[in-house]
């Protein structure tokens, strides 16, 4: 049964993949017969300026932005820019937080201080109970590379806020929007994803 619509988020900085990510989901969402809008908003760099992806696909979906308080999953992949998304959830929304921290230029020069992670979980929280950190990074450099940091975090965002996409479409999209020489990395991060996703939803049963 299709949906008429479902909303996606991601939200990181330049060089983490998000753009990239974005395009899977939406090329998946094409290939299940849905309609697809992709809004972006780009920080003042390439890389390491923020990056903010809308990913809006069903039977019926018109505009590119998300309203504040409309996503159904937020992808964050660097726990600070996650929290420029904040206005974006809801009670139900699935957040899933990368907890590898990037500070921003001005952290860096020492005119501001990174948030305690502890603390914009707890801000999440206060919205959902559906908050999940991880950090996807580590898993990345476990495999190989950083640059699959956004896959893993999708096989993890598509096993615990069931997207509704069919896997068939999510593995041929990776197929299709990677370059062929990284496909089979790629491959494994979605694999990796999905079971740290099984292993989280195993421990919070217990």
């Amino acid at each position: 049964m299709m949906i008429n619509e479902y909303n996606v988020l991601i939200s990181g900085v330049g060089g983490q993949g998000g753009l990239t990510l974005s395009r899977i989901i939406g090329f998946a969402a094409v290939r299940d017969g849905y309609k697809l809008r992709i809004g972006e908003t780009l920080g003042m760099s390439q890389r390491g300026g923020s990056v903010i992806s809308y990913v809006r696909f069903g039977k019926s979906v018109y505009s590119p932005i998300i309203p504040s308080n409309g996503a159904d999953l937020l992808i964050g992949l660097e726990p600070m820019e996650a929290l420029r998304a904040i206005k974006y959830i809801n009670e139900e929304t699935v957040v899933i937080i990368n907890e590898r921290k990037i500070p921003p230029v001005v952290v860096n020069l020492g005119k501001r201080e990174y948030p305690d992670i502890n603390e914009i979980i707890d801000l999440f929280r206060n919205v959902t109970n559906k908050v999940y950190v991880h950090d996807f990074s580590t898993e990345a450099e476990k495999l190989g590379s950083i640059r699959v940091t956004n896959v893993i975090s999708l096989g993890t965002a598509y096993h615990l806020a069931k997207i509704p996409l069919s896997e068939e479409s999510i593995i041929d999209s990776i197929r299709s929007i990677v370059p062929e020489k990284y496909i089979d990395m790629n491959l494994l991060a979605y694999k990796k994803g999905k079971e740290i996703g099984e292993k989280i939803i195993s421990s919070s049963q217990q």
